[in-house]
């Protein structure tokens, strides 16, 4: 922290404890996907992130220095870290902090309980010795010993000194007549049916650089890093401000080969530090598409181009319908085998066919064109129809699904997006974020008598007592 004495202490609360619900989810998931990416540094890139700790670090302070590879911590008598929600607030650490403390850092449970209860937290060498902090220095030595420890990873990484960064430009977004478009994609917004139509245009693969130098020299405008910053965009604008949205259908448009050749090209410079960045964002931003709280359908049309990468973001839809019809069809590459992997770690493919383990071994290495029958059986859309019950059973599909119970369906899809074995990432969306938004609209927290709602007044929260 760049103020002395202090380091962190989290979330305003004030502003929190003012904010609508829909706030509060969208915050909290939102600083919990900025947390993962650090850990997504550690885990896919040679970037390491250490937190030096010189002051209270509190609450999502706190949340954010586990979210670090390394927490050092100043043994000065003041500077302490704790996660205080629950005693102060009525609330949880929401954003990974619990999650990380019992996973990642393996604290014993019944050590993390006194922990999460005791407001004014830990300092010094009780921190250090229930495994709270990796490192406890004098205040007269700490910045030495810091300085000589970032030093030497330095000096593990002198390639990293050579590199010439990129420049990310800002988004060009127009948003006239409920269009909202970018260079890559457009979402056409209809209020009164409450869905958005994302319409995602490829361009030709001629229009590529064919070298590194040529992809360096691009910057943010070599076409996957655009796109997938402008979907990125997209996703984050449909949460926060199209709460009406029930129902986002996704198509693109462009030539299967030219989509192809974008991913070649990708796979090909794989080990470049700007084309595997290039790949963590693709990989962050479906990942965000699958944790968004709406609906997604992909519609396989002509003219369509799901191949390799944009299939898996058709893979990452609720349902895929396909028009079975010459000329549409779809391709998996590369990119389908773990180059974009789900929260979970694991392939979309992995996660769709769990329990048909030789259909999954059929489609491994398949890199054929498969038309709507095809791609139907391989368990790869979720139904092929021809041009009649296409026309007539899709609208239906889309009519139906905007008339169901949107916090029915919001619990029913985190359900149901991440079969198969959990991580600490699925956790924290699945599990902790869960009991976190339910808490939120919970009398103890946000009631006119809640812990949150009375944070900094003289009065003191008066609780229901009875357990849930």
């Amino acid at each position: 922290s760049l103020r002395e004495g202090v380091f962190c202490s989290g979330a305003n609360i004030y502003m929190l404890g003012s904010s609508t619900h829909a706030w509060k989810v969208n915050f909290c998931k939102f600083t919990n996907e900025t947390r993962c990416e650090l850990e997504d540094w550690a885990a896919q890139s040679d970037v390491r992130t250490i937190c030096a700790v010189t002051g209270p670090c509190a609450g999502g302070g706190y949340e954010l220095a586990l979210a670090c590879d390394e927490i050092w911590l100043i043994d000065d008598g003041n500077s302490a870290v704790s996660l205080p929600e629950t005693p102060l607030l009525g609330v949880l650490p929401g954003t990974g902090g619990l999650t990380r403390l019992v996973d990642k850092r393996k604290v014993r449970r019944d050590r993390a309980d006194v922990f999460c209860t005791l407001a004014e937290g830990f300092k010094g060498k009780r921190a250090l010795q229930w495994g709270l902090v990796d490192v406890v220095a004098a205040r007269s030595r700490f910045d030495e010993q810091l300085k000589e420890h970032l030093d030497q990873i330095q000096q593990e990484r002198p390639e990293r000194q050579e590199r010439q960064g990129i420049t990310l430009g800002p988004i060009e977004v127009s948003d006239v007549d409920l269009v909202r478009s970018t260079s890559t994609l457009s979402v056409a917004f209809q209020p009164d049916k409450r869905t958005a139509e994302f319409t995602i245009e490829v361009p030709p693969v001629t229009q590529a650089p064919s070298t590194l130098e040529e992809i360096h020299a691009a910057g943010d405008s070599f076409w996957p890093l655009r796109f997938a910053r402008e979907l990125e965009d997209a996703l984050l604008d449909l949460r926060v401000n199209r709460n009406g949205v029930g129902l986002s259908v996704i198509k693109t448009k462009g030539n299967l080969d030219d989509m192809l050749g974008w991913d070649k090209i990708l796979i090909e410079h794989r080990g470049d530090w700007f084309v595997d960045q290039t790949l963590h964002l693709m990989t962050h931003v479906i990942q965000r598409l699958e944790r968004t709280s709406c609906s997604f359908f992909a519609l396989i049309e002509q003219g369509s181009c799901f191949g390799g990468s944009m299939l898996e973001i058709a893979l990452a839809c609720d349902r895929i319908y396909m028009l079975d019809e010459e000329g549409v069809e779809i391709q998996r590459s590369p990119m389908n085998e773990g180059l974009l992997p789900m929260t979970t770690d694991i392939t979309r493919s992995a996660c769709r066919l769990l329990g048909e383990a030789e259909l999954l071994e059929t489609i491994q290495g398949n890199y054929s064109c498969l038309d709507a029958s095809s791609a139907e059986q391989m368990g790869l859309v979720t139904e092929a129809l021809d041009e009649f019950d296409y026309e007539d059973m899709v609208p239906v599909a889309i009519d139906e699904r905007v008339s169901l119970s949107p916090d029915s369906l919001t619990g029913m899809e985190a359900n149901l997006r991440f079969a198969g074995p959990e991580n600490l990432e699925s956790k924290i969306f699945g599990r902790l974020s869960a009991w976190q938004n339910w808490i939120f609209i919970r009398p103890n927290a946000t009631g006119p008598q809640g812990a949150l709602t009375l944070y900094g007044r003289p009065e003191r929260p008066e609780f229901a007592w009875d357990r849930v």
